[in-house]
């Protein structure tokens, strides 16, 4: 891929996690959970990846928009770059507490656990951050806050609370709260795992609409059809590196690297 038209790009990074009890005598830097990923992203691509429990994917989710870290590479996402230990650079530099904001403002993420605050409605929950962080009035919060839930076929849930809707209800108004922020790139983490199984569509065809709007996305899922229909690249990580990357039709028939065929083996 051009490096050029990249909007994200992660070059050798690495993200260990603190040992514990006897581990921290075989392993005194911790488990090193994600290793010398490099990564591009171009506007308006889809990336899907895949991989087993415990591959490091959504530590790479949380990696992209710093709510945890790296401890060495660099990370870069349009005009903003971040160096982050010896391999990362000759300088290395933590973000400031304004960057971080500045980058969360342009990166919005959907969790698999919903993440709604349940004594605010449905309506409040998408209003606040354009409110507090972007500085909107409540007027205008509330106006885009209503085309968001109207995009996912909520408007008229407005003023229901957490409690009061269905699970794959919730997921719908995590995405319109990341969506009300306006974000240049989306980051979805198994948004359809907690979901009974007739949900999840309805969840995933939210998700590719976004996608045919030119939305940039990165998806961890374990949805293979929406991996073939709407991903434009498959990332298959194991062990905490990227064992394979490449066209989605092309890594999911025609896998070169035995892992990755093991898996979707066992997937399919």
């Amino acid at each position: 891929m051009d490096s050029e038209t990249a909007i994200l790009r992660l070059e050798k990074v690495n993200k260990w996690f603190p040992p514990t009890g006897a581990t921290a005598r075989q392993m005194p830097r911790g488990h090193h959970v994600l290793v010398d990923i490099d990564l591009t992203l171009t506007q308006g691509e889809v990336l899907v990846v895949i991989g087993p429990s415990g591959s490091g994917k959504s530590t790479l989710l949380r990696c992209v928009n710093l709510l945890t870290p790296p401890d060495t590479g660099a990370i870069s996402f349009m005009d903003m770059r971040w160096d982050f230990g010896p391999s990362g650079g000759n300088r290395p530099r933590q973000p400031s507490e304004g960057e971080l904001r500045a980058l969360r403002t342009r990166i919005g993420m959907v969790f698999q656990q919903f993440n709604l605050f349940p004594h605010k409605t449905a309506l409040r929950n998408v209003m606040l951050a354009p409110m507090r962080v972007l500085g909107l009035s409540a007027e205008q919060a509330k106006v885009r806050a209503m085309e968001e839930l109207e995009r996912v076929g909520l408007a008229d849930k407005a003023e229901s609370y957490p409690g009061q809707l269905s699970g794959g209800q919730k997921q719908r108004v995590a995405i319109a709260r990341a969506m009300a922020m306006r974000p240049e790139l989306m980051l979805f983490d198994e948004a359809t795992s907690a979901l009974d199984p007739e949900i999840i569509e309805e969840i995933l065809g939210h998700m590719k609409a976004l996608a045919r709007a030119g939305m940039t996305m990165v998806v961890v899922t374990h949805e293979m059809g929406f991996a073939r229909e709407v991903g434009d690249r498959i990332v298959f990580m194991d062990q905490g590196r990227v064992v394979e990357e490449g066209p989605a039709e092309q890594v999911l028939t025609r896998p070169a690297n035995p892992r990755t065929r093991t898996f979707l083996k066992a997937i399919l």
